[in-house]
């Protein structure tokens, strides 16, 4: 008996691809780990005096290096305490520095996990939060397993914003 041309190809194709399904490996099993990332508990928000002792390192580190930037410091909300420009910098950096460091207290990350996420694939986290900052340069203020605040740069590359920041994260120890 000869079958019609449509179902002997139909046949054909079932045949080939049916083994080549069998050989799929099964999904991979949900990324589940065991505590929530970035998880640190919120303690009592950063206060004036402590944002200053952060501005004033990385001030120092900006001079030092030369590389003038802006410096925001944040509460655990991500509401601005204190904040510096230096002379020169660059005047669009005013408002990432705040974008920055308000990224890393309200994720309680920093704000390069971000840039991270982005360049791997879809862009989720912009659909979370529209003012959240991609870049690196916003660092979490963690005390005694604490987070009271975060730091974020603007104004020289990334890899500058952090170095910056982080000689006021060095401060608080």
């Amino acid at each position: 008996m000869r079958l019609p041309p449509l179902v002997a190809v139909s046949c054909a194709l079932s045949l080939a691809i049916l083994p080549a399904a069998a050989q799929q490996p099964p999904p991979a099993a949900p990324n589940l780990p065991d505590k929530v990332p970035f998880g640190a508990p919120y303690g009592a928000p950063i206060g004036l005096e402590q944002a200053r002792k952060i501005v004033a390192a990385s001030l120092a580190e900006g001079e030092k290096r030369g590389w003038p930037v802006n410096i925001a410091v944040v509460d655990t909300h991500g509401e601005l305490v204190h904040f510096a420009r230096m002379d020169g910098a660059q005047l669009a950096s005013i408002d990432i520095s705040q974008r920055k460091a308000r990224t890393a207290a309200r994720w309680r990350r920093e704000s390069k996990v971000f840039f991270e996420a982005y360049s791997k694939g879809p862009p989720i986290y912009g659909t979370l939060d529209p003012g959240l900052a991609a870049s690196a340069g916003g660092i979490p203020l963690i005390v005694e397993g604490k987070l009271i605040g975060a730091v974020g740069c603007s104004g020289g590359t990334s890899d500058q914003d952090v170095v910056v920041c982080q000689a006021g994260v060095d401060a608080l120890k």
